[in-house]
């Protein structure tokens, strides 16, 4: 029988077949890495607009007239106060929530059911950031679900000060 001319035949195959399979491992890997970034982009963004709801929490009570309850009874309340001859805006709009998708959030009543003093995700699952938050959220050091990532008004601004407590009770 004659020896053939190209004994070495299927290696390029073999070859293109690893080939193939390492091109693949990489694109695997390469989108959880994207998923990662994805949801470490959108925890940002969540920490983000929650300070612009607890700014707009805080510019609310500190705009209040006297004899006025401190806190919106809704949060479309933020975005248009009529509490005052010429409304005032305390934030632009109600952000959608970057980890849900949603325009909806969880809101967070004050003492006493006299208002909303904060905002919460209402998306499930379990944050990537626990630690390393800025001093003004480190109330959230340690959370493990994004629910419990609340967005409320300090502690110091939640009793009201002055003649203005007086007024109010």
């Amino acid at each position: 029988m004659p020896t053939p001319q190209y004994p070495q035949r299927g290696f390029t195959y073999l070859g293109l077949l690893i080939l193939v399979a390492l091109i693949g491992m990489t694109a695997t890997a390469t989108l959880q890495l994207g998923a990662v970034v994805a949801r470490r982009d959108a925890e940002a963004e969540l920490l983000a607009i929650g300070e612009e709801f607890r700014a707009a929490f805080l510019s609310y009570a500190n705009a209040t007239p006297a004899g006025q309850t401190r806190y919106p009874a809704r949060l479309e309340e933020l975005l248009k106060d009529t509490r005052f001859p010429r409304p005032v805006r305390h934030l632009r709009r109600i952000y959608v929530d970057p980890v849900s998708g949603k325009e909806e959030w969880g809101v967070v009543e004050a003492p006493g059911g006299n208002g909303i003093i904060g905002v919460y995700s209402l998306a499930e699952g379990r944050p990537i950031k626990t630690a390393n938050f800025k001093s003004h959220d480190l109330d959230l050091v340690g959370k493990t679900s994004y629910r419990d990532w609340k967005f409320t008004l300090p502690a110091d601004a939640l009793a009201p000060a002055g003649p203005l407590a007086a007024r109010q009770e």
